[in-house]
């Protein structure tokens, strides 16, 4: 039963990967999508992840592609994503500063990796065989992310312009 889970959660990386690489390769950015995500095939991030999505029970993403990733019942899963957003810049949540006042600080997102996040967006809804249009997503999701005024400012004109 593991080896199925584990080597369905393998082709779907591998598929998302690829999808990811050649939308970075559109944009010019050669090295983020070779290196893109490398980190989903270490153990600490493949076994949680592999059992969440493809375990039983099957604790799937909704419509949008988007998935509760916070507060999942999954105690492993959730300090795999923790790991995940913290090795890859090209998540908002690493742009994230909690303050000793239980604020949270939004650091401005360098311009190649709003690029990259909007190719894994890309990717991860071909590679997830949705539908959903890349705008669809974000405008049915934007109000669960925290970013930086400026993020957003060129994060929209990427997408709708």
């Amino acid at each position: 039963m593991i080896i199925i889970v584990f080597s369905k959660y393998l082709k779907y990386v591998v598929r998302h990967k690829w999808f990811v690489m050649l939308a970075c390769f559109k944009v010019g950015l050669y090295w983020r999508g070779i290196t893109h995500d490398l980190s989903k095939f270490r153990p600490s991030e493949f076994i949680p992840y592999a059992r969440f999505f493809y375990g039983i029970p099957n604790k799937r993403r909704d419509g949008t592609g988007y998935y509760k990733a916070t507060d999942t019942g999954d105690k492993d899963f959730d300090f795999a994503w923790l790991l995940h957003q913290k090795r890859n810049q090209h998540h908002w949540q690493w742009w994230m500063l909690p303050e000793d006042d239980g604020g949270i600080k939004l650091i401005e997102m360098p311009d190649r990796f709003i690029l990259e996040m909007v190719c894994d967006w890309r990717g991860a809804g071909k590679a997830q065989r949705n539908p959903t249009s890349t705008v669809e997503w974000y405008l049915a999701n934007k109000d669960k992310m925290q970013l930086h005024p400026n993020t957003i400012d060129k994060l929209e004109d990427l997408l709708f312009n």
